[in-house]
């Protein structure tokens, strides 16, 4: 299936995070297992990754999901040079209203929304958003990353697969797991689904 085009601003960010950490678009694409191409084209947004690319492509870069929302430092968001779409009505208070927190969509659809105004120290914190028969991989891979995962369904249905089996959890149904399980979320239903997150990530250098 071809992919579907990346916001310009997700693949900038991507390309940014990629410098800042010195690496190289070859030795990125190799350690992904995709062309420096394939790499490029999600860098300049002709490319949509599926969710489970994009959670790897971050992972390599040393970064947390939420990286690729705003320009905030990665672990200490700056709270004098807050993104755009942040406002400080009080001093060291970021607020974002609703609207204006850009979603970054992927592959089959699914949305990722950040659920606050700056990166957290240590906490990815983000709303997922699956459309009917929409996955995490189209492709069946699991992902595999860094932190602890808890997740509580907003609305609709998912069915959260691991190795060992499956849990399908309801609105207000929840989980958590060592996010290095291999896992993957499915929406099986015709209808929207949509899921909190909250990522407790290792301590850098950890």
């Amino acid at each position: 299936m071809e992919e579907s085009p990346l916001p310009a601003q997700i693949g900038a960010r991507l390309r940014r995070l990629r410098t800042a950490s010195g690496r190289s678009l070859a030795s990125v694409a190799q350690q992904l297992g995709i062309s420096s191409s394939a790499l490029s084209q999600i860098e300049t947004g002709t490319m949509r990754p599926s969710v489970n690319r994009l959670v790897e492509l971050v992972a390599v870069l040393g970064a947390p999901v939420s990286a690729i929302f705003d320009d905030l430092d990665l672990f200490a968001p700056d709270l004098d040079h807050a993104a755009g779409d942040v406002a400080e009505p009080v001093p060291g208070v970021l607020v974002t209203q609703p609207g204006e927190a850009a979603p970054a969509q992927l592959d089959q659809g699914v949305v990722y929304r950040r659920l606050s105004p700056a990166p957290l120290p240590g906490v990815d914190f983000f709303e997922s958003i699956y459309p009917p028969g929409s996955a995490s991989s189209a492709d069946g891979a699991m992902l595999v990353h860094d932190g602890l995962e808890s997740g509580y369904v907003r609305s609709g249905a998912l069915t959260f697969e691991f190795t060992e089996g499956a849990v399908r959890l309801g609105a207000g149904g929840s989980l958590s797991f060592a996010a290095s399980r291999p896992h993957r979320v499915v929406n099986q239903t015709a209808e929207v689904a949509s899921a909190i997150w909250l990522t407790i990530l290792p301590a850098r250098g950890a």
